[in-house]
């Protein structure tokens, strides 16, 4: 029986590069190395495809097979699968396998705590000045009794006879190519290093406890939806003596009846009568920064919109100052007074029962427009 093409057999073309033959490889590897896939062809599929690497992945190796095919290599002997102690110094592919070998971190190394998250909700104008408040979060913090060591006072953890405080065991497994040592989490210790034979009565052996504790964080003027503040160092307490994580206060922002905010911009709806937008008024306009005059010109229509400069709220991280958009509501008015209606009817008669020659010219122009198609 012939042999399949070792390009074939990685899946790749023959002008491929010796990182993407390297690739193809070790993702075969991975799939059909006996320890990981038990089907009953796997222990043949890696032993092909470990054969064609030892042949691409070695440059003067490679050219002998593209000039001579099979033929060239195994007459030059390098063609096996090698023995069953030796896989071809590919000890990253089981690193892969069994977790790192000898680099796993060291158990009882300083490791920082984990950081927490904290959702915080402000009223509106909360966000726009900023405050400064209190909040009360759940944490775990080093144990008083213990002092983060888990054991009871006047005794102190033992260094795990079984894993010597490496915190992994080596299991040795005989495979159809040898044997394998496969490095594990010590499972006396897990994976600590250390065993405490008399455990913490505070802490139950974690040297950790959960208590409530109180921050005073400071909110920036102009906070916006979804920000978060970062609070250094207020996060868990940290493993092994190393340092506590870090607190991150999320910022939700309660909706307000009058005001709409995109940004650093503030825009608002402000209703007006008839009347005011016929003849033009000077109207009071709220606005977080208190009360603004804006003069309504005459004529104005529903839709026009007015910035307030500077009314709106400040960039958050100092640059500058948003505006307030005014938005014109002209309000329709009903439950008139026969006298209302008498007036009004007046000023319809006066007027022909047509539009003003300014808005003849401009909206009702392309309304008439539109009717006929045009």
């Amino acid at each position: 029986m012939s042999k399949r093409d070792y390009y074939e057999i990685l899946g790749v073309s023959k002008d491929a590069s010796k990182d993407e033959i390297k690739k193809a490889y070790r993702k075969l590897a991975r799939k059909y190395h006996p320890d990981v896939n038990k089907e009953s062809d796997a222990a043949d599929k890696f032993k092909e495809a470990k054969e064609a690497y030892e042949v691409l992945g070695d440059e003067q190796k490679r050219a002998q097979y593209d000039q001579f095919g099979h033929a060239g290599p195994q007459n030059q002997g390098f063609g096996g699968f090698g023995g069953a102690e030796d896989f071809g110094g590919f000890g990253d592919i089981f690193d892969m396998f069994f977790g790192g070998g000898g680099r796993r971190r060291d158990p009882n190394a300083p490791r920082q705590g984990a950081d927490l998250q904290y959702t915080m909700t402000l009223d509106f104008e909360e966000a726009i000045f900023g405050k400064e408040t209190d909040i009360e979060i759940p944490r775990e913090e080093t144990c008083d009794t213990c002092h983060g060591s888990g054991a009871k006072p006047g005794t102190e953890p033992k260094t795990c006879s079984h894993c010597n405080g490496s915190g992994q065991l080596n299991m040795e497994q005989n495979t159809p190519f040898g044997r394998v040592v496969n490095k594990r989490v010590c499972h006396y210790c897990q994976g600590t290093g250390k065993i405490i034979p008399d455990k913490c009565s505070t802490c139950g052996g974690t040297g950790k406890v959960k208590k409530r504790k109180k921050i005073h964080i400071t909110i920036p003027a102009g906070i916006d939806e979804g920000q978060q503040i970062r609070v250094s160092g207020q996060g868990e307490a940290g493993v092994n003596g190393g340092p506590p994580g870090d607190l991150y206060v999320v910022v939700q922002i309660r909706s307000h009846e009058f005001y709409q905010r995109e940004g650093d911009h503030i825009f608002c709806e402000m209703p007006i009568t008839f009347a005011q937008a016929a003849l033009g008024d000077e109207v009071e306009v709220p606005t977080v920064h208190g009360k603004v005059k804006l003069k309504i010109p005459a004529g104005t229509q529903t839709g026009k919109t007015f910035r307030l400069k500077g009314k709106g709220a400040p960039n958050v991280r100092g640059y500058g100052q948003g505006d307030q958009h005014v938005n014109i509501r002209v309000v329709t008015p009903t439950n008139l007074t026969d006298r209302q209606q008498e007036i009004l009817r007046e000023f319809n008669d006066i007027s022909g029962n047509q539009p003003t020659d300014e808005q003849h010219g401009t909206f009702f122009q392309r309304v008439k427009r539109a009717f006929k198609g045009e």
